[in-house]
């Protein structure tokens, strides 16, 4: 960023003191457990749609150990219209293995959470800062989009690098470690709430006098693009669909009532087929379906 660094880290770490939203995974004395849990419902996914879930879910499951005794089939329900439903599956798979392998107790190095069943790059650093307060690189969407408008002058960010990401955030990251936390947690905030893709907010930046984009002159982007994903009548939404019967039902459901959610029947079986291999339907011997046991 033009200027230094430590100055705009405290630009910015100061704006966020004041403004930050009251989130329930940012407050003094999180569990880690928590944090992770967070973590891991927040990707591709609003902050407003993951609230009532993740503290319903941590009703249910406040630890590891209490989502480890429990079903696949139960996290699966539980997570509803999140979307991505494997992430339920991982979180329960990352439970187990932390009570196999950690007592119960969520592990603070980076190789032992990368260890972890769904647990990838983003996920363990972030779990790094914002659990135990370590000096970690957290880059996400939002912090990407502030590095390349800030940093590198750029309307938008290039398709996602993990070793190109964390070197720009590196460079910007302050050397403390509580600091560092903050910061990666005011530079996501920063790209949420005034730095957003479609309609920034530069008047109200903390750093918008230090920006290289707005001091270029909102120059166009013109680099790599990454394509959106379409989601109506892809088997992702028919996916969805035949998850929503399972989770509505009681019992196991014949294959009729899975029939009747999508009037194709070849893109209806091939859903069905990966809903399967993905662990998230147990096909039954009796021809029903129902989720996990």
């Amino acid at each position: 960023m033009p200027g230094d660094t430590s100055e705009i880290a405290g630009q910015v770490t100061a704006w966020f003191t004041e403004c930050a939203r009251d989130l329930p995974w940012r407050r003094p004395g999180t569990p880690a457990w928590s944090v992770l849990v967070s973590e891991v419902m927040l990707q591709q996914t609003p902050v407003a749609r993951v609230l009532p879930v993740y503290r319903d879910w941590l009703a249910r499951w406040p630890g590891p150990a209490e989502l480890a005794a429990d079903s696949p089939g139960a996290a699966v329900r539980m997570w509803g219209k999140l979307g991505y439903p494997r992430r339920a599956l991982r979180l329960h798979g990352c439970a187990s293995a932390i009570v196999e392998r950690h007592g119960g107790q969520v592990p603070a190095g980076l190789t032992e959470l990368l260890a972890l069943p769904g647990v990838g790059e983003y996920t363990a650093r972030a779990v790094q800062a914002f659990a135990f307060g370590a000096r970690a690189a957290v880059v996400d969407t939002n912090v990407r989009r502030v590095l390349a408008r800030a940093v590198e002058g750029q309307g938008q960010a290039a398709p996602p690098s993990t070793s190109r990401d964390l070197a720009a955030m590196q460079a910007v990251l302050p050397q403390a470690d509580s600091a560092a936390a903050v910061f990666c947690a005011a530079m996501m905030e920063l790209g949420a709430v005034l730095c957003t893709a479609a309609s920034p907010s530069c008047s109200a930046c903390p750093i918008r006098d230090r920006c290289a984009w707005r001091l270029a002159g909102y120059p166009p982007y013109e680099g790599p693009v990454a394509r959106p994903q379409r989601f109506a009548g892809t088997d992702r939404q028919v996916r969805g669909l035949l998850l929503d019967v399972l989770r509505g039902a009681a019992d196991p459901v014949p294959a009729s009532a899975l029939d009747a959610v999508w009037p194709e029947a070849g893109q209806r079986r091939r859903a069905l087929d990966a809903l399967v291999a993905d662990g998230l339907v147990d096909p039954l011997p009796d021809g029903r379906f129902a989720l996990p046991s």
